[in-house]
């Protein structure tokens, strides 16, 4: 059984950890009774934290919010993931937070003792993050995303098209993904009767936003699935379609972005692929290192004559013989 410090340590970890606990449940938690838990919970409050009780059927314990609650109580590992988890938001595609997070992160290292400060040091020190060259979103329009999720609102707003040109929009938002280094609202549009998929940094809010909502079932497995096969074409100035002599075990292993695959067989596939400029669809085919033909993509087939071109002088000026310094 735990002594009286490390178990009042366990206890306030577990109510920053949930919202609500029972008596019950934190006692099973902890091996110990309820009647143990109360009088653990007094020397909490005594300490300064306000742990709030509610009766009833759903009543608990729960770590109420103030302005003298003393810092959050993080052990090895959590002081590590927030560290990493600041570091690598300072790099992130969210406008505006990167000075914030190092701020956040600062803060956290003067109020962590020297052998946990000791670690997230090391990891500052040992890491290095090089910002994206994507399109960032801008916090405030992530938040009102957010809110709106969150209030179960619709989301009114003005859409960026692959042409730039700007149409309004209104829709259920259902979440917001993050996936390769860019942000995506998963939405149900009431006026096409389906799900759809808009990329965040292209999105403008207004205000107010619409009526209530009531939320549909969507999981997180069919959320996933649905932004990848939605990037592709929805979300990109630029696709196509290719057919690749290769298995779409691969494809996956050797592209970067995801990618809509449809399995032709042992060695063949049809992929949708996206990009933002065809110069850059030409670069990840390029990675593939097997045979393709394009479909449906006239720019696209411009562009990989030009990279053809391109690597073919780069290969003649290297050859032996071939001295260019002169």
């Amino acid at each position: 059984m735990l002594n009286t410090s490390a178990r009042l340590l366990r206890l306030l970890s577990l109510l920053q950890a949930r919202a609500l606990w029972t008596g019950p449940e934190l006692a099973e938690r902890l091996g110990v009774t309820t009647r143990t838990i109360r009088t653990d919970v007094d020397r909490l409050r005594q300490l300064g934290y306000p742990v709030e009780a509610a009766t009833g059927l759903t009543g608990g314990y729960r770590l109420g919010a103030g302005a003298a609650l003393p810092p959050l109580l993080l052990d090895d590992d959590e002081a590590v993931a927030v560290a990493i988890g600041l570091r690598t938001a300072a790099n992130g595609g969210v406008e505006g937070i990167g000075e914030t997070s190092i701020r956040a992160l600062a803060k956290l290292e003067q109020v962590l003792p020297p052998r946990l400060r000791h670690r997230v040091n090391a990891m500052q020190s040992a890491t290095l993050a090089v910002p994206g060259a994507g399109p960032q979103v801008d916090a405030d329009v992530m938040i009102a995303i957010a809110a709106a999720i969150r209030d179960e609102h619709r989301l009114r707003f003005d859409y960026a098209g692959h042409d730039g040109r700007p149409s309004s929009r209104e829709v259920e938002p259902h979440r917001l993904v993050s996936m390769g280094r860019r942000w995506y609202l998963i939405a149900w549009d009431p006026d096409r009767d389906d799900w759809r998929t808009f990329r965040a940094d292209r999105i403008t809010p207004k205000i107010p936003g619409g009526p209530r909502f009531t939320p549909r079932d969507l999981p997180e497995a069919e959320v996933t699935a649905r932004l990848q096969r939605g990037v592709g074409t929805a979300t990109w100035r630029y696709f196509a379609r290719i057919l690749v002599h290769a298995s779409a075990a691969h494809v996956r292993s050797r592209l970067p972005v995801p990618v809509e695959i449809e399995e032709l067989g042992a060695d063949r596939c049809r992929i949708t692929l996206g990009s933002d400029t065809a110069e850059m669809l030409a670069l990840y085919l390029g990675m593939l290192g097997v045979d393709f033909e394009v479909i449906d993509a006239p720019e696209l087939s411009a562009a990989l004559t030009a990279l053809a071109d391109r690597l073919r002088r780069a290969a003649r000026s290297d050859a032996p013989g071939n001295d260019q310094s002169s």
